[in-house]
């Protein structure tokens, strides 16, 4: 048994053990009495406010009041769960008075005699505080703190260091090694108490920010979750990737800038023989967008379209399917809106009657003209409650490609924050259409990766295209 021994036993609750009082030497009992708060006998025994630590007499033992237990709750910091503190030192005496100290304050020092060892104990306890000399034999206390920063990278350790008053130059390379405390020698009891009293606040908040960022974790999954679910369910709404209808088949691709899309499109075998089609785009992005989209998905079916969009005598009137859709959905609460160009495919006459309410114009490209645009703007749907709606025809041969695009396609930004633009959207539908007509989606999902030089539109991307095929008795 070293002279330290008692003391230790004292510092982890064990009965007190008799000694000798020369068994401390002489010149430590003051230190060590002064650091703890205590006062030094005659003899050499210690007298403690708790009786806790030191030697004494059988009669100074009957003299003595009785001992706080362990677990009092004003000296423990956290109750049944003393903070773990790794206190690394060569120098015997300094370890049993720094972990003195620090038990009477209700925390659990655990000693390391060197650098080595003091990295084993963090690792074992998963310590998250400690307090270590910078001069150490083998890993000294930058060598330490360095392995710390290395090795753990689960929790924070908070690094207290002690060093000598002229260490000014070692105590700069601790700092930058990732030391956050510096005591000067000899150790002060209130100094120490104070900086360990700072650590645990810091890493009590550290835990709360853990167990913050663990909920918003949790709740972040189970959004990701509901809006995967939501996506897949909008893509259910939507039409095929290839549609064949009479006398005219539509190709399309649908790429969401977020999980869910404001975008929403659908065809129509009309019940007189034409063809119904339309495409919308949300203002805004995200869950609110899609959601109204998704409303509109779901009223558009194929009876509300051609219920709607007819005049009186039958003929085509794709403009008072707008004029219903802005009267169902103009809400002066609501600052929402939608683009939205409709057609209907009159194939006895090759003519396409549309309403154009500010959608991007498509474009028509055939084998014998020039690529050509569709439609003067228009008002948005919803906007505004008196905004005006009118039907527009166009011819539309048999071998005519019509393409539609939402803005995502237009507005598209390379590096140089320069957009994709019309030009060369028709440049890559001419170029895929002389390849093949249903390549045409792809080659401008293409086109817009390889001008942005990412994956991600800014923007959601709808893209349709529509081929006119000839009527059974022109075959």
């Amino acid at each position: 048994m070293t002279a330290f021994e008692p003391l230790r036993a004292l510092n982890k609750g064990e009965a007190f053990v008799p000694c000798d009082a020369a068994a401390v030497s002489f010149k430590a009992q003051p230190r060590l009495a002064d650091l703890l708060g205590q006062s030094q006998t005659p003899r050499g025994v210690y007298s403690a406010k708790n009786a806790r630590y030191g030697c004494r007499t059988e009669t100074e033992t009957a003299a003595q009041p009785t001992v706080a237990p362990r677990g009092h709750t004003e000296a423990m910091p956290c109750e049944n769960r003393p903070v773990k503190i790794v206190v690394a030192d060569d120098d015997e005496l300094m370890r049993v008075i720094m972990s003195a100290i620090l038990t009477q304050a209700g925390y659990l020092p655990i000693e390391a005699e060197d650098g080595v060892r003091a990295l084993e104990l963090l690792t074992e306890h998963r310590a998250s505080i400690l307090v270590c000399d910078l001069t150490m034999p083998g890993m000294d206390g930058n060598a330490l703190t360095q392995k710390v920063r290395e090795t753990i990278q689960d929790r924070y350790i908070h690094i207290i260091m002690v060093t000598g008053r002229d260490q000014q130059a070692e105590r700069k390379q601790a700092f930058e090694l990732g030391v956050d405390e510096f005591m000067g020698k000899p150790v002060d009891k209130i100094t120490l108490l104070a900086r360990i009293r700072i650590a645990e606040r810091l890493l009590k908040h550290e835990e709360l920010l853990i167990e913050k960022n663990r909920v918003l974790l949790e709740a972040q999954r189970t959004i990701e979750q509901d809006l995967m679910d939501a996506a897949r369910a909008q893509r259910l709404i939507l039409p095929p990737a290839e549609v064949e209808l009479p006398c005219c088949s539509f190709y399309s691709t649908f790429v969401p800038s977020s999980y869910v899309s404001g975008d929403m499109f659908a065809t129509f075998a009309l019940s007189n023989g034409m063809t119904g089609f339309y495409a919308i785009d949300v203002s805004g992005h995200g869950v609110r967008a899609a959601l109204l989209s998704v409303a509109i998905g779901h009223l558009l079916t194929a009876e509300y379209f051609e219920s709607h969009s007819f005049a009186a005598d039958g003929a085509p009137d794709p403009a008072s399917l707008s004029r219903a859709l802005n009267q169902r959905f103009c809400d002066a609460e609501s600052d929402q809106y939608f683009t939205m160009f409709c057609g209907i495919i009159a194939h006895e006459d090759d003519r396409l009657h549309f309403c154009h309410a500010a959608y991007p114009s498509p474009v028509i490209v055939s084998s014998a003209r020039p690529p050509r645009s569709v439609g003067t703007g228009g008002f948005p749907v919803g906007m505004f409650e008196t905004a005006e709606f009118v039907s527009e025809s166009t011819a539309l041969a048999f071998d005519d490609t019509m393409v539609l695009f939402s803005d995502g396609a237009l507005e598209a930004e390379n590096p140089a924050r320069e957009p994709f633009g019309e030009d060369r959207l028709t440049q890559a539908i001419s170029a895929a259409r002389l390849q093949d007509v249903k390549s045409i989606p792809a080659a401008i999902v293409a086109a817009l990766t390889n001008w942005r030089g990412r994956d991600i539109l800014d923007d959601d991307l709808t893209v349709l295209v529509c081929q006119r095929r000839p009527r059974p008795h022109e075959i």
